[in-house]
């Protein structure tokens, strides 16, 4: 894998987050506030982890020596997670650039950090995925969030249908 994919990757799960931040608002605080929905989190709990989980392997990456742990904070409005994932996505932007094929490779603890990379949006996935289905129930669905919408959406192609499946 080289650096230019994890970069793909890195856009697709900004741009599938953004989908799923795009329908909270006027969402029933009660939906948001709920727990104990999937496993002890609730829609609110599930979308600040994997804000935190990002942040973590981030710091991780950048061997900050911080470990943020959003989710043992009280709640967040709906819009303040939208600015904390904001201020999230400035920080990969100007981190991301300095991603080179040589990191990507390199063998941390019998790891390929590539493999680290894909965790971290695979992870989003999980959580995005928990998320839309809260959200589907509620009357708000994001929409489709797979991979090839946004790969297709990337080139103009727009063509899901004939490849749906």
């Amino acid at each position: 894998m080289q650096a230019d994919e994890i970069r793909f990757l890195y856009a697709y799960d900004r741009w599938a987050t953004r989908r799923v931040l795009a329908v909270l608002d006027g969402l029933d605080p009660a939906a948001w506030t709920r727990t104990d929905i999937v496993g002890e989190r609730g829609l609110g709990a599930i979308l600040v982890h994997h804000l935190g989980a990002s942040q973590r392997w981030r710091h991780g990456f950048q061997d900050t020596g911080e470990s943020p742990e959003p989710e043992r904070e009280p709640l967040p409005t709906i819009d303040q997670l939208r600015e904390r994932w904001d201020a999230e996505w400035a920080t990969v932007d100007a981190w991301l650039p300095t991603v080179s094929d040589g990191f990507v490779a390199y063998v941390h603890e019998g790891m390929p950090v590539w493999k680290m990379l894909v965790h971290v949006v695979n992870h989003g996935t999980q959580h995005r995925a928990e998320a839309a289905a809260l959200l589907t129930a509620e009357g708000r669905s994001p929409g489709e969030l797979d991979l090839i919408n946004y790969a297709e959406e990337q080139t103009g192609d727009g063509n899901t249908e004939a490849r749906a499946g």
